[in-house]
């Protein structure tokens, strides 16, 4: 039963356990070399940090990030489409992410900045053709995702990656929690997102259309998940291009995405 979390230092970013009201030492640098090391316990007398003030990092340096479109009926039906017979993927990049509370520099070159609250599956154990089993075993754990998407970029093809690869304005984190602490690999969690104290998204990551261990399965049939990758699992109905009339995120909005058992992301929108 595990929570962790990278968080930066004065001596740079560390992976670390939650225990308590402390931060243990993993010894290494992110998630990524964690896993990658196969996830071993953290020395006796390993060095702690205060968990009050926090500076969280993103949780890990993934060499993809896969996510998935149109995963949750009710948003596929907000968004005037039919519900998919296989997933719809599309890629981000490490230099997309931020820490769980990072500010978010809105971007100058767009007026439709939106929201997306995601469930993420991090890969703990290098994968290919992944059986059932295996897909299950290669699931560390998971964490939340704040997809920000630039919709006028988005839409400017019916190829959605130009709207979704922004640098530095997809936060991840808090932690990345085992599957154990959230009933398996499987879960049924509330997932919300809330823009200046308003209700914007609210569903329960049990009504996937695709769930984690297919879309390991699926993913890893076209291509190897190394330790620290990061699957997003796609967001619920509620997105401002949605809505009528639309509702876009503007320099000072607090925007929260939580997910039950995860924590949550806590970021404002601040002029570039």
């Amino acid at each position: 039963m595990s929570k962790l979390a990278t968080i930066r230092t004065s001596t740079g970013t560390r992976a670390v356990k939650l225990d308590g009201d402390q931060h243990i030492d993993l010894g290494f640098s992110d998630l990524r070399e964690y896993f990658a090391a196969g996830s071993p316990a953290p020395a006796a007398d390993a060095p702690t940090y205060p968990v009050a003030g926090a500076d969280f990092a993103p949780v890990t340096q993934p060499s993809k990030v896969v996510c998935v479109g149109h995963n949750y009926a009710n948003h596929i039906k907000e968004m005037g489409r039919e519900l998919p017979e296989y997933p719809v993927l599309f890629p981000k990049f490490a230099e997309t992410l931020l820490g769980a509370n990072d500010d978010i520099v809105y971007p100058v070159e767009t007026e439709a900045l939106d929201w997306e609250v995601e469930i993420c599956v991090v890969i703990g154990k290098e994968v290919r053709r992944a059986t059932d089993e295996q897909a299950a075993e290669a699931i560390a754990g998971f964490t939340v995702m704040n997809d920000i998407s630039v919709r006028d970029w988005q839409f400017r093809t019916i190829e959605w990656t130009q709207g979704k690869i922004w640098e530095a304005t997809t936060p991840v984190g808090p932690y990345v929690v085992t599957p154990d602490e959230v009933g398996g690999v499987k879960p049924a969690l509330e997932v919300k997102t809330v823009v200046n104290g308003e209700v914007m998204q609210n569903d329960n990551t049990g009504t996937l259309v695709f769930d984690p261990v297919f879309l390991v399965k699926y993913i890893s049939t076209m291509i190897t998940l190394k330790p620290g990758d990061i699957i997003a699992g796609g967001t619920p109905a509620g997105v401002g291009q949605a809505r009528d009339p639309k509702v876009f995120l503007k320099v000072g909005d607090k925007v929260v995405t939580s997910i039950e058992g995860l924590g949550e992301c806590v970021n404002t929108i601040v002029e570039g």
